[in-house]
């Protein structure tokens, strides 16, 4: 929940509403080149019909990959990224999933509060591995996972 105490709803986003979410990964210096990418699932995030934020997600069997999380501007550190997070792991364990795998550059402390762990690039699956975001974060990016 955000700091308003207002519940945040989760509306999936179509494939025609995908432009607003490059604008806003653009701005916040996220990868947009395969969000047009219809096997991705994106949410726009609202409280009191106002766009918070989007969040993205990839679901390869048992595991699943957390992506473009991104909240918007004037509502960072309010609580609405974790409240995201929380929302999208909802979504990844109805579709199956038992872990969700990320990989940050420079987010980890954020996502180690909401009880995400790093781990070794060779203990992610390769369904997830092999995944075009998660190989193009190479080098400083750090993985992390939880079980859901």
């Amino acid at each position: 929940m955000a700091s308003n105490g207002a519940p945040m709803f989760a509306q999936p986003l179509a494939t025609w509403e995908r432009e607003g979410l490059k604008a806003a990964l653009l701005r916040a210096g996220l990868p947009t080149d395969d969000v047009e990418d219809e096997s991705t699932l994106f949410w726009r995030f609202e409280r009191d019909d106002v766009p918070v934020g989007f969040a993205g997600l990839e679901v390869h069997g048992q595991d699943a990959l957390l992506r473009s999380i991104v909240t918007l501007p004037p509502l960072r550190q309010s609580g609405v990224g974790a409240a995201m997070v929380a929302k999208i792991e909802v979504e990844a364990r109805a579709r199956g999933a038992q872990a969700v795998y990320l990989v940050t550059e420079g987010d980890d402390a954020f996502f180690a509060k909401i009880g995400y762990a790093r781990c070794e690039r060779e203990q992610v699956p390769p369904a997830i591995a092999t995944t075009p975001l998660f190989a193009r974060l190479q080098g400083s990016a750090t993985a992390m996972v939880k079980q859901i």
